[in-house]
């Protein structure tokens, strides 16, 4: 048993799989399920690192003395407080109550506030250090990915980074862990999709924490969320350097919303006449059908954002207006925009949405369409115009 858990030297994987949660955050579909990460250092000096979502502690205290039986587990190294990850920490307390909690500052002001779980602890600061016997593990702080408490564990002995929510990606893990031994081709999408949503804001931070790992002998990534990373590591910084540096592949995604189907076809036209451009990567959301954080993932992906919206009320359609602050909460930048939009009595839309290009600072390219009750033939050209206009950019950046 507990060779099917190893992962290098004498670490295990003890994480659980949650395949019964529908949103993550309470916001966030998770048709795949996710995974709880944890792992235990079956050293001289047994230390656990992060725990699982509360809901499956029987199942967890059971993989972890599957592995050391009732031997005591020294230290608890909390990564990143964030209730899926820290949950266990009361009832890991009461199963092992001499245990030592290990985190940051900012660590146990969450623990207090979340727990009030009291006994001896280690606070660490940037580069401190853990023997655990043949283990030498090393603390990293990594502030804003993506709360202020994160940091990293690196065991120096054989380069296993133990990363929080960084490289990690919804999506259980069906069978095997590593993934040397599984399929991992599910993953990368829902990997998008799990930093555009979760970490997007905080590109910056990202990047400063990965500015840190650039040097270390790092052969194993082991995220709270996802497959343990060994082969592909190269392939997980690269997508989690472009992200967090907003850098995207050429493509159009065209956004809109449509009461009675008028707005949508000024978004098929714009889509057939990009096709024709030459442009291969369009992705088209309806936001009354396709969820934000789909949206979101895709918007992260390309390059290229053309926005429709019909006017509602005066304003901006509702599910549009919502995407629209999404966006901006994420802080997205070097994106291409285009807007169009319809209106029955009176057009107020596309001028608003204007407002939201200037506070994004996305990059306006065309001359926006505003369409009245439905289309004619001007419609069709000024769509098609704005649709050549958009590829004509885009392609500047092929040279």
């Amino acid at each position: 048993m507990n060779e099917k858990t190893l992962i290098k030297g004498k670490i295990h994987y003890v994480g659980v799989n949650d395949r019964q949660k529908h949103l993550f955050e309470g916001m966030w579909p998770l048709p795949l399920g996710v995974s709880y990460n944890s792992y235990l250092i079956d050293d001289d000096i047994v230390a656990l690192v992060d725990t699982v979502d509360a809901c499956y502690f029987e199942i967890f205290l059971h993989k972890i003395r599957t592995i050391i039986g009732q031997r005591p587990i020294q230290y608890l190294i909390i990564n990143h407080m964030e209730p899926d990850h820290s949950g266990s920490i009361s009832l890991i307390k009461h199963y092992y109550p001499d245990i030592v909690i290990v985190g940051n500052r900012q660590t146990f002001g969450m623990i207090d506030g979340y727990y009030g779980v009291t006994g001896e602890r280690y606070e660490v600061k940037e580069g401190d250090f853990l023997d655990l016997g043949h283990h030498k593990l090393r603390f990293y702080l990594t502030p804003m990915v993506h709360w202020p408490e994160t940091m990293m564990t690196l065991d120096e002995t054989e380069g296993v980074l133990f990363s929080g929510d960084a490289f990690g990606c919804f999506g259980t893990l069906d069978g095997g862990f590593l993934d040397t031994r599984i399929n991992t081709d599910r993953y990368w999408d829902e990997m998008i999709r799990y930093y555009s949503n979760i970490v997007g804001k905080y590109g910056n931070p990202v990047q400063k924490a990965m500015a840190k790992l650039d040097n270390l002998p790092i052969t194993t990534v082991c995220s709270t969320h996802g497959p343990v990373w060994t082969a592909d590591i190269p392939r997980v910084h690269d997508v989690y350097a472009r992200l967090s540096r907003y850098e995207a592949q050429e493509g159009v995604v065209i956004v809109y919303g449509s009461m009675y189907g008028h707005t949508e076809q000024m978004a098929e036209t714009i889509a057939a006449e990009l096709s024709h451009e030459g442009i291969r990567n369009i992705v088209m959301h309806n936001v009354s059908k396709s969820h934000p954080s789909y949206i979101l993932r895709d918007i992260f992906k390309y390059r290229g954002l053309i926005i429709g919206s019909p006017t509602y009320c005066n304003q901006i359609y509702p599910e549009v207006e919502s995407l629209l602050d999404k966006i901006l909460l994420r802080e997205v930048k070097g994106r291409y925009l285009g807007l169009f939009g319809s209106f029955t009595w009176a057009g107020a839309a596309v001028k608003r949405m204007g407002e939201f290009a200037e506070k994004s600072k996305f990059e306006l390219v065309g001359d926006s369409v505003e369409m009245k009750q439905s289309m004619t033939p001007l419609t069709f050209e000024q769509c098609e115009h704005l649709a050549r206009q958009m590829a004509a950019r885009l392609k500047k950046d092929r040279k």
